[in-house]
């Protein structure tokens, strides 16, 4: 006959490993997660309205890969907010956005958070 070792008792794998992979996958998706109030813009749908409802001189903020223009005139963002707090009623009147020829994205962005630092609060994008 043959002869074999002799039978050993059979291992229970060891958990180590799969506590280790569900702890790593923990811290991961601890970090990736974002805790605290969303950081953004806000964007609402236009509301219906007519040209009965605009009141006070245009205002208009064209946005060009050159820089930004209220009503035709160049000017840098902290002229534009001061120039709306003067021809602008009321804080919340609309102020037109426009992006023209060739603005990037992040300029409008930042177009509109500066306004938005400046208290412009019913700003408008049109085409």
């Amino acid at each position: 006959m043959f002869s074999f070792d002799t039978p050993r008792r059979t291992r229970r794998p060891s958990l180590t490993p799969m506590i280790d992979v569900v702890f790593l996958l923990l811290v991961f998706f601890m970090i990736a997660a974002r805790f605290g109030p969303e950081a953004g813009i806000g964007i609402f749908a236009a509301q219906g309205g007519g040209a009965a409802d605009w009141q006070g001189p245009p205002r208009l903020i064209e946005l060009r890969p050159d820089g930004l223009s209220l009503n035709g005139q160049a000017m840098a963002p902290e002229a534009i907010a001061a120039e709306l707090a003067r021809i602008t009623p009321v804080p919340g009147d609309p102020v037109l956005l426009r992006a023209r020829d060739g603005a990037d994205l992040q300029g409008l962005v930042d177009a509109m958070e500066a306004l938005g630092r400046a208290g412009v609060a019913g700003l408008m994008m049109v085409e």
